[in-house]
């Protein structure tokens, strides 16, 4: 029997995940962070982009989440996100159309708030077409 560890993604919206996990790999502040059982605790700041985790069986669930903070306990990891979504429940026609938006208020350098709304949306949708690509890959092996 493998040795896990309980693992809880949640957005503001609702609870994304629970479930037992082997490893959970995020996207910290100094860069991926993984956390495998028994690991010390910890609390990180993370960017905006992917979260995988590996679940007993061996199987890889991609999420990606707007940034957050990340908490890891004795007995759970805990991933407390703005937002975050489900690979498999991306929509990804509306996801390229956020993308050719925000990299069109950059492009024009519209007024200072709106340039930072636009780098922080674009850093989403780029986490979240990263892990559609990373779930294409994965149903092809």
């Amino acid at each position: 029997m493998a040795i896990t560890i309980r693992c809880d993604i949640v957005s503001a919206e609702a609870e994304i995940f629970r479930g037992e996990a082997t490893m959970v790999v995020a996207t910290g502040e100094m860069g991926e962070l993984g956390i495998a059982p028994r690991h010390a605790p910890l609390i990180t700041r993370l960017k905006p982009g992917k979260v995988v985790v590996t679940t007993p069986g061996g199987e890889q669930l991609d999420f990606a989440i707007s940034g957050g903070i990340l908490e890891v306990q004795p007995q759970v990891v805990t991933i407390l996100a703005d937002t975050a979504v489900r690979a498999e429940d991306i929509d990804e026609a509306a996801v390229r159309a956020a993308k050719e938006e925000a990299e069109r208020i950059l492009a024009h350098r519209g007024e200072a708030m709106e340039v930072a709304e636009a780098q922080q949306r674009l850093a989403e949708v780029t986490a979240q077409l990263q892990a559609l690509e990373r779930l294409r890959k994965n149903l092809k092996h």
